[in-house]
């Protein structure tokens, strides 16, 4: 039961203690998507990069097909983070790094900018697509956020599929762990996936899914889980979801503040996500991006590392990745 079929295939069950609706404005709008697959990392590596900007492909495909046919933007970001988390270079799912312990603890979140209905997990060690339990926990929870033993009891409850921890223990992603603690250091967040969308009505949702830093600490939560820091979607401003050093991204409340830009100050997504991340995440010591589309239709995807994996499609228009500066967009 837990594959991308399950997308778009229930109607949403919204729970008045998740908050008002947003009503549309009635008139049709051109779709927008965008997807990133984290940023940071280095250059030097050809196979890993053929392989991202392949995945980067499928996703924003996945993505737009939902909302080719008036699907949700909602059911949209999922379907494009499914993909992504099925992807090993990413760290998110399959390949989500490794904490101190050595296992995988997954987070993920997703909102919904018409509704404002939220849906977030951490801590999870058993779940190859976290997304997926985000989504049930928005429709069918009067709660948002889950951790732990909980989540992947409220995930059992829901029907969706379980992985041993073994899983996640990839050859690459256990190199990297020996490594890190032979350093006595964290290793890079890079790969953590999301996606932002507009769908044909302009309602907007976000979504974003991880596996932290390699050599976390036991118990360690991002910004990733966590509304208003990695996660953000309202109608009235903008979606977004941000990649980078979490630890800044919470303390700027990354997410939310570059909406507030957009809704008060009258920003565009370009000039929000920038302000964002190089005028309050940069000087606390953080680095990473994010993808933002505005109430315009306007789409960013601002980074203030050497790469950040990322795609984007408007109706009507080819697809587009790229991980460097070169590539554009």
């Amino acid at each position: 039961m837990n594959s991308i079929f399950r997308i778009g295939l229930a109607t949403l069950v919204l729970l008045t203690a998740q908050g008002p609706a947003l009503a549309d404005d009635g008139s049709t709008h051109e779709y927008r998507l965008a997807v990133h697959g984290g940023a940071g990392g280095s250059r030097g590596n050809d196979a890993v990069d053929k392989r991202a900007r392949k995945a980067l492909k499928e996703a924003l495909k996945a993505g737009e097909a939902v909302l080719k046919v008036g699907g949700s933007a909602r059911d949209a970001v999922v379907a494009s983070i499914v993909v992504l988390e099925n992807e090993r270079v990413f760290n998110a799912g399959l390949g989500a790094v490794l904490d101190e312990t050595g296992h995988a603890s997954l987070d993920t979140s997703l909102m919904d900018g018409k509704t404002l209905a939220v849906g977030a997990a951490t801590g999870l060690k058993h779940l190859p697509n976290p997304i997926l339990l985000a989504q049930e926990i928005m429709d069918h929870s009067r709660h948002v956020m889950f951790w732990g033993d909980g989540a992947e009891a409220f995930a059992k409850s829901r029907g969706l599929d379980f992985v041993e921890p073994s899983y996640f223990q990839i050859p690459v992603r256990v190199k990297q762990l020996k490594r890190a603690q032979k350093r006595a250091s964290l290793g890079s967040t890079a790969g953590t996936v999301g996606a932002v969308a507009m769908d044909k009505n302009g309602n907007l949702a976000a979504g974003t899914s991880t596996g932290g830093f390699t050599n976390k600490a036991f118990g360690r939560i991002g910004d990733s889980p966590i509304i208003g820091a990695g996660t953000y979607a309202d109608n009235r401003a903008c979606a977004v979801s941000a990649t980078g050093d979490g630890e800044y991204f919470i303390r700027a409340t990354a997410a939310r503040d570059i909406c507030v830009l957009i809704e008060h100050k009258g920003f565009d997504a370009a000039q929000a996500g920038d302000d964002v991340l190089n005028n309050r995440i940069k000087p606390l010591g953080g680095y990473g991006g994010v993808i933002v589309i505005d109430r315009e239709g306007n789409i960013a995807l601002p980074y203030n590392t050497d790469r950040m994996a990322r795609g984007l499609v408007r109706e009507g228009q080819p697809v587009h990745v790229g991980l460097y500066e070169e590539d554009g967009e």
